[in-house]
């Protein structure tokens, strides 16, 4: 039966005691990890968040009630104990931060009981993800999901103390709002008091961080929630927290350095880690023509390299049909792979066309001197000899070639290199690669909504030089914006913003919007705009995403407390679920079975 705590008080975590405190009688609390019963003394592993401690209990110290309670103890049951730090009788264990000491139990009490966990609570437990977060509160007792969260704790408190050192002012912003397209789906929210119209959760709090720089704040943060109704991959989540910040009277080199010193304080502080700045930069042509991705992964080789004008006049259609439709053909050099099996290319030909690709092209120069090819018999000698030299290869490397629109080409080579690296084991978390991307488009085209859409959003400054081109050409119209890049992964990104009226009106009728369609959706902005806005520029981290390279994980949901999973369902909550029709009465809405729907069409 479980016990209070009546008259106790936890004097130290588990491992806030050491050598230092031997002799002195201590209070500590936890849940018990391990027990070993060796008759005479009863041993028992403590396991709070800092740790575990053992306890020792010799009937002869605390007396024989608590000695028979003792040996009731089971895995998890949460207990209080009353004993004196002593050096340990037994082994060492050098794992364990207080593996030279242990607690001579002189009183006991079981707090709580636990029925027999799902699995047990260990690190290299091997359990199924969707165990895991159905019994997330067992899970998150697991010593390295701890350290993640301590860790995204400490992270969080270190950006803010960094921000307010640099004249940042913390502040929130709603997070019931109103719906606004060119960006993700809204998660929307029902009005009770205003029947048939719609709140949004916020994206991210763009627009009122905006409206915080017209309001004279200079310089703003916030830990933010934002919401993205979207599917879901391993580093991305429907409800996720942003570093967010925005800054008046800046251009791009100022929101670069301010965020440089930032990650570098952080790596220091957290990881003991010392990262130089300046970073370096990179332009989004160059990183999609050298790597095929906008966050490229530059700790390892394996470029692209566009061998279009030595194969534009070839007799192997693939090649010279795709740059007479204005594709490309380009390639990337696998060293020292040309005597792969032909059973792992062709994994890698299916690879690649779930990148898009209608197949892949390759060329082995295998180590014995020979040389085979997918489409030599449609090539000349010199054209083989042209392509080799062009993407420098030697004996014993592997060539692959994509030939389509750039955008898949650039999609396939991207994906292509990044898996052949993680298959050859090229991808050491210990090297931290950033890299600013910069000079982004203004627009990309939707052949969905055959018409341009802002890559980023509507409010961001093109570049000086592009101004002139918005409404006349927005296909080469730059953006000032610039992303922050880690190892691959998208940390982050920002732009400076429109802050004159003209530009705005300009990127608005670019974008296919009327006067009255922009000041529907965003009147209020607009109208602020009118009273005197300075220039302005800001940036989001993902925070999520920031503390899964900080913690080597693979995957969001092992810093998240709580995650989702694929569909974005709770499988601890089960949420989404129906709720009554009381409440949806009240919500004036009325929920529609599909099969009415069809009966009624």
């Amino acid at each position: 039966m479980a016990e209070s705590m009546k008259g106790l008080h936890r004097s130290h975590r588990c491992t806030e005691v050491s050598e230092k405190n031997i002799g002195e009688t201590v209070t500590v609390m936890g849940w018990a990890a391990k027990k070993r019963n060796l008759g005479s003394l009863i041993f028992v592993d403590l396991r709070d968040r800092s740790g575990i401690l053992q306890i020792v209990f010799d009937e002869n110290d605390c007396g024989a009630e608590a000695f028979a309670k003792a040996e009731t103890i089971k895995s998890e049951y949460v207990i209080a104990v009353v004993g004196k730090i002593d050096k340990r009788g037994g082994a060492i264990n050098e794992n364990l931060a207080t593996g030279t000491i242990e607690v001579r139990a002189e009183s006991l009490r079981i707090l709580s009981e636990s029925l027999t966990p799902p699995f047990q609570i260990l690190d290299e437990v091997n359990v199924r993800d969707e165990v895991r977060l159905k019994y997330r509160y067992l899970d998150l007792r697991r010593p390295h999901i701890q350290k993640n969260l301590m860790m995204r704790s400490k992270v969080t408190n270190l950006v803010r103390g960094f921000l307010a050192e640099e004249g940042f002012l913390e502040i929130e912003t709603p997070m019931l709002t109103k719906s606004t397209p060119e960006g993700a789906r809204d998660y929307l929210v029902p009005s009770r008091v205003h029947p048939g119209n719609f709140y949004a959760l916020p994206q991210s709090p763009q627009l009122f961080k905006q409206l915080l720089m017209c309001s004279g704040y200079d310089r703003y943060m916030q830990i933010a929630r934002c919401f993205r109704d979207e599917d879901l991959r391993a580093d991305r989540q429907p409800e996720f927290t942003q570093i967010d910040m925005e800054l008046s009277f800046v251009d791009v080199d100022d929101v670069i350095d301010v965020n440089e010193r930032l990650l570098q304080r952080l790596w220091k502080d957290c990881l003991g880690v010392d990262i130089q700045v300046p970073f370096k930069r990179m332009t989004w042509q160059e990183a999609m023509d050298r790597f095929g991705s906008d966050k490229p992964d530059t700790r390892f080789g394996f470029e692209l390299k566009d061998i279009s004008d030595v194969v534009k006049d070839c007799e192997f259609s693939v090649f010279s049909g795709a740059i007479a439709n204005g594709g490309s053909v380009r390639g990337i050099n696998i060293n020292g792979q040309g005597d792969m099996a032909r059973k792992k290319i062709d994994a890698l030909v299916d690879f690649a066309k779930g990148y898009g690709a209608k197949g892949l092209a390759y060329i082995q120069l295998k180590s014995d001197g020979s040389i085979k090819s997918s489409f030599s018999k449609f090539m000349k000698e010199e054209e083989m000899n042209a392509i080799i030299e062009k993407m420098e290869a030697t004996t014993g490397d592997l060539l692959l070639f994509a030939a389509d629109r750039d955008k898949i080409v650039y999609s396939v080579l991207g994906a292509l290199r990044c898996e052949m690296a993680s298959q050859l084991g090229l991808l050491d978390k210990d090297q931290y690669n950033f890299l600013w991307i910069t000079e982004f488009p203004l627009f990309e085209y939707s052949d969905e909504e055959d018409r341009y859409v802002a890559m980023h959003h509507p409010f961001t400054m093109p570049m000086d030089e592009d101004v002139q081109y918005v409404e006349s050409n927005p296909g080469r119209c730059r953006a000032k914006a610039y992303d922050i890049v880690l190892n691959g992964t998208e940390l982050g990104g920002g732009s400076v913003r429109i802050h004159q009226d003209d530009i705005q009106e300009m990127m608005f009728r670019a974008l296919g919007f009327t006067d009255e369609e922009a000041y529907d959706k965003f009147g209020f902005l607009l109208d602020a705009f009118k009273y005197g806005v300075p220039p302005h520029a800001g940036l989001a981290f993902g925070l999520d995403r920031l503390i899964m390279h900080m913690t080597k994980e693979d995957s969001i949901r092992d810093v998240i407390a709580f995650p989702k999973v694929k569909d974005a369902s709770c499988l601890l909550t089960d949420a989404p679920n129906v709720v009554d029709s009381k409440q949806l009465d009240e919500l004036f809405i009325a929920i529609t079975k599909e099969e009415d729907m069809k009966e009624e069409q």
